[in-house]
């Protein structure tokens, strides 16, 4: 990590920072201020009075808690047994599940509509977990791996004489030191799952199963095309995953920097 104790090294990192931020921040500004064109608190009334616009809420927040159980389970599970563990050809089992992150998620369309249709799963939740989980779990993997090999072998070699099983190492050394990438994959997690559109759009066709990526259906049609309803509905779609930052924040700031120093 960076450390100065310089006045003006401090000044010039802040500079910095600040110059890196603004393309990312102005968005965001744009999307707020848009937000109160026309009617101004009118649209996020209008928002708010969609007709069972809880059951999309809920329907994103069990998506969003589902694929973040799976994915965290798996991946640490995953990522504990290819850092850690003695496994024949882990390497090559590492590189191959790597191998999902270059599929992007329009090529896996088809295969995964056939596989919905032909299993039950179509216009259910579960047709939208599953493989939003499975094309997190590859880049979650890759960056806990690199948490958990920073590590001391050490603790795992004094528990093994100690008499204890690889079961009772996972739950006592990696569970508690794992906080900080936990906080991670959570919050990596939720924003996958929270702002998925494709998916729902594609495999959610009831009216009772439709997520809040999806409220801008309620305002562009043939004859209307209300883009500030839109972006105050975006404004409240964002607020969960905000939310979840500014309390996991501390954690997450350590996950995503302990991993690279050793």
């Amino acid at each position: 990590m960076l450390e100065t104790r310089s006045r003006g090294a401090v000044w010039v990192l802040q500079l910095i920072a600040t110059v890196i931020i603004i393309p990312f921040l102005f968005p965001l500004v744009v999307m707020v201020q848009g937000s109160f064109g026309g009617r101004g608190w009118g649209n996020y009334e209008a928002v708010l009075a969609i007709p069972d616009l809880w059951r999309y809420f809920l329907n994103s927040t069990i998506i969003a808690l589902a694929v973040i159980a799976i994915v965290f389970v798996c991946t640490l599970l995953a990522a504990f047994a290819f850092s850690k563990l003695r496994v024949p050809a882990k390497e090559l089992f590492f590189w191959l599940l790597l191998l999902g992150l270059t599929l992007p998620e329009i090529v896996l369309i088809t295969p995964l509509f056939a596989t919905a249709a032909a299993t039950g799963l179509y216009d259910t939740l579960w047709a939208v977990i599953i493989p939003t989980a499975a094309l997190q779990i590859p880049f979650t993997v890759l960056i806990v791996r690199s948490f958990f090999d920073g590590i001391p072998n050490e603790l795992f070699e004094a528990a093994r004489v100690d008499g204890a099983s690889t079961v009772r190492m996972f739950w006592s050394i990696v569970l508690p030191l794992s906080r900080p990438i936990a906080a991670t994959v959570v919050i990596l997690t939720l924003i996958t799952s929270w702002n998925a559109y494709l998916l729902p759009l594609v495999f959610l066709q009831s009216a009772d199963n439709q997520t809040v990526t999806l409220l801008s259906q309620f305002f562009v049609g043939q004859f209307v095309n209300d883009q500030t309803k839109i972006l105050a509905g975006s404004v409240i779609i964002a607020l969960p995953e905000i939310l979840a930052y500014v309390l996991l924040q501390r954690y997450f700031e350590k996950g995503l920097t302990a991993g690279a120093v050793k």
